[in-house]
């Protein structure tokens, strides 16, 4: 048995304007780097056995803080390619509205159903969701009978979310439609089942 603590990294400078942010790499603001301190307060008493990221840097300095005041500390932070972000193509750095500006047909059908219509250039969310959920198989084949914190992206985590629990992919912004900065989402893998035991829990308000 495996828990799985999913956290979306901290808030990014992009935020304020909620701009995508697939694969470029933002940088944290002061408020998501104390976001990622307020983690790792719940790191340090989380029983943690190891901690994996994302390669972006957001993710990564995210899971680094936390790594860092986890009981006894578990650095290095493991990186898994696999843990990034969905590349939004062209829709990369731009927000709701600007799409519907530049191409107004392909953000229509992306709202109609994300999966089957991505943003124009950007990743199959089909392929996004089995690269993210076979990195968490592997994850919880190499702590069995642990508790690992993995930090990473907003979108990747919830088409995860969808393939585990066997609804449609193209659901995902439907039904969970926020993921906030650091906070926790629990899954339990056991002998190929998979139960969530919590959903975007806050740790605390960061103010």
């Amino acid at each position: 048995m495996t828990d799985l603590v999913l956290v979306r990294h901290g808030e990014t400078v992009w935020h304020a304007e909620n701009r995508y942010a697939g694969l470029t790499d933002v940088e944290l603001t002061p408020r998501g780097l104390a976001q990622a301190e307020r983690l790792a307060g719940w790191a340090a008493g989380a029983g943690l056995e190891a901690v994996w990221a994302s390669p972006l840097s957001r993710a990564r300095i995210t899971a680094e803080t936390a790594a860092a005041k986890a009981g006894p500390p578990l650095t290095p932070v493991r990186v898994d390619e696999r843990l990034r972000e969905l590349d939004f193509g062209q829709g990369d750095g731009l927000t709701s509205a600007e799409m519907k500006a530049r191409f107004p047909e392909a953000r229509a059908a992306f709202e109609a159903d994300p999966a089957a219509h991505p943003l124009p250039g950007g990743e199959d969310p089909y392929q996004a969701a089995a690269r993210f959920v076979a990195a968490l198989q592997d994850i919880a084949a190499a702590h069995p009978e642990g508790r690992v914190l993995v930090v990473a992206h907003t979108t990747a985590i919830r088409l995860a979310l969808c393939r585990l629990i066997g609804v449609p992919l193209g659901e995902y912004r439907r039904l969970f439609p926020r993921l906030d900065n650091c906070a926790l989402t629990e899954l339990r893998l056991r002998a190929g089942q998979v139960a969530m035991l919590q959903y975007n829990s806050p740790i605390g308000a960061v103010r």
